[in-house]
């Protein structure tokens, strides 16, 4: 639920060169990925609760900071899962132009978001096996152009490519960066459908950012010495350079992985996000129809098509806004998730925990430390994109600070809570 492969990380190099770009993937797993995946192995395997981040936040701190940070996720994923349907129409278009025309790139990227709601309603064994296959199938493309750059070196030098729109400076393709870095936390709220999650989340956190960050860099180290300018490079520019280096075929193969690539990461993370609104129907901070389960598949369809419709409304905003405003917002959901980790370690000491971060508590602070740093840059961006006339800094702001007014309001309707909390019902397997 992390990487789609290296599908939409072409404004990196676009913006940083080719250079500055291999040095970005490689710093920012370290200073990005490796400190989150550390505290998601810490919490999840002492919590494997339905819900993940918000069910440790919410017993770190309470239902207050509990609910914040639902409702920061929550928010961030419309902006996030728009980006997907957003990537599969970049790549679509590729190949047939006439998908730009009008607003069929938009009914596109919706048709994605019904597919993929109606798949995840149907259960999470359809999302993990159609996922697994997508994995292999979207990663070939990239091996196959690592293989064939030794023998075009330099040959790309004075490559004719499409004329590109792209404006992403360095800061942009920094954001990017950590874009396609970021999402550690999503698989941690169906704890409750993975076998032995306390063993199972910490080894995958960590084999993932390698693995990751492996994929990400050797296609464009590869790319580089082919000569091929970095001011070619823009979101869906992978498919022009497939047909450089091994002619129509595999640009057809690369287009049909970019869109695989995006129509997998959004199916996945449909499972995630749904799992925010039934945990916290079952914990009564929702009204219980959130927690309602389809009768065979048992996942929880109202909460995956009231989500739906958010993700939906926000599929023409644009990639690179997309981005900023997904992770300053997502930021602030994982600087909870890090002061919590901090509060369980102070709060609870005694707390069974398979994996630690190393270090003391002193440790579990300055983990967090890199992580919030990098935010700083996606405030400084967010001043200079602009989201229904205003700032996305405002903008940002503004639904963060919706986030309390709706816990008030949610508060004086129902003070003991919409039910009492339910034991947790068996899920999709």
């Amino acid at each position: 639920m992390v990487s789609g492969g290296t599908y939409g990380t072409e404004d990196i190099v676009h913006g940083a060169g080719y250079g500055k770009a291999i040095l970005i993937l490689l710093l920012t797993p370290l200073l990005w990925s490796l400190p989150t995946a550390f505290m998601i192995g810490e919490l999840s395997s002492a919590l494997p609760f339905e819900g993940g981040y918000y069910a440790w936040v919410r017993r770190a701190m309470g239902n207050f900071w509990g609910f914040q940070e639902a409702w920061l996720s929550l928010v961030a994923s419309i902006f996030d899962m728009a980006i997907y349907p957003t990537l599969f129409v970049a790549y679509l278009t590729r190949m047939f132009p006439w998908f730009q025309e009008n607003h069929r790139g938009v009914a596109v990227a919706l048709g994605v978001v019904i597919v993929c709601a109606i798949l995840n309603i149907m259960g999470v064994k359809v999302v993990s096996t159609t996922s697994l296959w997508l994995f292999f199938a979207l990663s070939a493309p990239f091996a196959a152009i690592f293989v064939l750059a030794p023998f075009k070196i330099h040959a790309l030098a004075n490559a004719v490519t499409k004329p590109t729109t792209s404006n992403v400076d360095i800061l942009g393709g920094l954001l990017i960066c950590m874009w396609n870095y970021m999402g550690w936390d999503n698989a941690s709220t169906i704890a409750t459908e993975v076998e032995r999650p306390q063993r199972t989340y910490p080894r995958a956190m960590l084999w993932a950012v390698v693995i990751v960050c492996i994929t990400y860099v050797l296609p464009f180290a590869a790319m580089w010495i082919t000569g091929l300018p970095a001011s070619a490079w823009e979101t869906g520019a992978w498919a022009d350079v497939a047909q450089l280096m091994g002619g129509p075929v595999l640009r057809i193969a690369l287009v049909a992985g970019g869109m695989m690539s995006g129509f997998g990461m959004f199916n996945a993370l449909v499972m995630s996000y749904s799992r925010l609104p039934l945990a916290m129907a079952q914990d009564g901070m929702l009204p219980k129809v959130f927690g309602k389960l389809h009768r065979k598949s048992r996942a929880p369809w109202v909460a995956i098509l009231a989500l739906a419709i958010g993700w939906g409304l926000a599929l023409n905003l644009g990639f690179e806004r997309l981005v900023t405003l997904d992770i300053m917002i997502y930021g602030a959901s994982l600087a909870l998730e890090f002061v919590a980790l901090i509060c369980l370690r102070i709060r609870e000491p005694e707390l069974k925990r398979p994996f630690r971060v190393p270090g003391g508590l002193f440790g579990a602070i300055a983990v967090g430390i890199p992580p919030i740093l990098l935010l700083g840059f996606a405030i400084i961006r967010s001043e200079h994109e602009v989201v229904l006339g205003i700032s996305s800094l405002l903008f940002g702001l503004i639904v963060i600070g919706a986030g309390v007014v709706a816990y008030l309001i949610n508060h004086a309707l129902k003070p003991a809570g919409w039910t009492a909390a339910t034991p947790k019902p068996e899920m999709a397997a």
